[in-house]
């Protein structure tokens, strides 16, 4: 199959970055014929530079011309957007189309619902702008990168192309990573038959761990929305009886060194080679994932069940879905940490044996996170897209 992916790196790399290269990977390496189409944001030299792309964003005239006449050239099938924000802009969608591609557009985020991407703000959930047409209050707060300016940018482009009809008229298919985001997208910005439903992968397996370190672990960024003053006051309601390692870092790395420093039980690892991190996840008896958004579909807990390791999470959002309780983990009420403690001492109970979930959670893994299995999914999602192309009304990016 002849395919474009198209993807627009931000300056501090993220998961989506990620998932793009992973899947870049697996489809050339099962001999698809793949071309990409990247603009990075290192790019972006000077004050005037930055303020063209920021106008640009809602619909950049220039990006779509490239792609159109890539399109074109190299006769692609399919045109996968990862993320167009803020120098491809969704009017690549519209030249992708006309050239006689079907468009497909993985939602990594909240994005369509949401200018910040992730239904967060001030510390708490935030769906002030889920449903307007021109989602004004997130320039009024400054959501996105904490800047007016660029919040009204993301906001023109999504106040545009909601207007425009622009998912429901030249996206033939989109990728939701759970059932959570595709029902909280589908509810009021989305076209629902045409979301479909593809998880992650992790391009190696890392192998099944044995669960025996007799430790917790929390593995992720240090900042408020991950919930970390929970997990915190969950372990200072522990007394000291269960060990927790945490690794990663972000704003709240010196609250954590503090904890760190007063309970003995707390160990912050800080960053450390990959390699290692997922080792210890797999003596980890369990992951502990407080996160107080709805999050997308973390790949921290897809890298759990590849070692086997039961995941304690909030009973929340992507994780109530991604997480079955008593099968793969365990769900706490979101933001108690007395039921979080709760759910950790009745984990780390001497009597349990959790071998047997181990071996449940691994298969799971098998199932649905190898490369093998995702790359069906993902041609099946390029074939539904295929066969849709037509549905919506053709628009133009002259």
């Amino acid at each position: 199959m002849k395919i474009i992916l198209c993807h627009n790196y931000f300056r501090e790399r993220g998961g989506e970055d990620q998932v793009f290269e992973d899947e870049l990977e697996l489809l050339t390496s099962n001999g698809h014929d793949v071309t990409t189409f990247i603009k990075h944001n290192d790019d972006l030299v000077g004050a005037a530079q930055t303020l063209k792309v920021a106008l640009s964003t809602p619909w950049n005239r220039g990006a779509a011309g490239e792609l159109r006449d890539l399109v074109r050239e190299t006769g692609a099938e399919v045109v996968h957007f990862h993320n167009w924000l803020p120098q491809i802009s969704p009017a690549a969608f519209y030249a992708a189309r006309k050239a006689g591609a079907a468009v497909v557009l993985t939602l990594h985020n909240y994005r369509w619902i949401c200018p910040k991407g992730i239904l967060f703000r001030d510390g708490a959930l935030c769906e002030d702008c889920v449903g307007k047409t021109i989602p004004l209050p997130a320039v009024r707060h400054g959501c996105y990168h904490e800047s007016k300016a660029g919040s009204a940018a993301v906001t023109a482009a999504l106040g545009l192309h909601n207007v425009m009809k622009t998912t429901e008229r030249v996206v033939d298919a989109f990728i939701a990573l759970g059932n959570f985001a595709r029902d909280k997208l589908t509810e009021t910005a989305l076209p629902a038959d045409r979301v479909y439903l593809k998880p992650n992968f992790l391009t190696t397996d890392p192998g099944q761990g044995g669960g025996d370190g007799g430790f917790a672990m929390y593995l992720g960024r240090l900042s408020p929305e991950k919930k970390i003053d929970t997990l915190l006051e969950a372990w200072s309601k522990l007394g000291g009886t269960i060990p927790l390692k945490v690794f990663g870092g972000g704003p709240l790395t010196d609250i954590v060194e503090r904890a760190a420093a007063q309970d003995p039980s707390i160990e912050y690892m800080g960053f450390a080679p990959n390699d290692e991190v997922i080792r210890q996840l797999g003596q980890a008896r369990a992951l502990v994932f407080t996160s107080g958004t709805y999050e997308g579909q973390p790949k921290t807990i897809i890298e759990a069940y590849a070692k086997g390791t039961p995941v304690i999470a909030s009973r929340f959002g992507s994780m109530e879905d991604l997480v079955e309780h008593d099968v793969t983990g365990w769900h706490f009420a979101p933001g108690d940490s007395d039921d979080l403690a709760r759910v950790v001492r009745e984990v780390f109970a001497t009597d349990r044996n959790l071998d047997p979930m181990r071996n449940s959670i691994r298969q799971r893994y098998l199932d649905f996170y190898t490369p093998e299995a995702n790359h069906d999914m993902l041609i099946d999602v390029y074939q539904k897209a295929i066969a849709n192309r037509g549905i919506g009304i053709k628009g133009t990016a002259d």
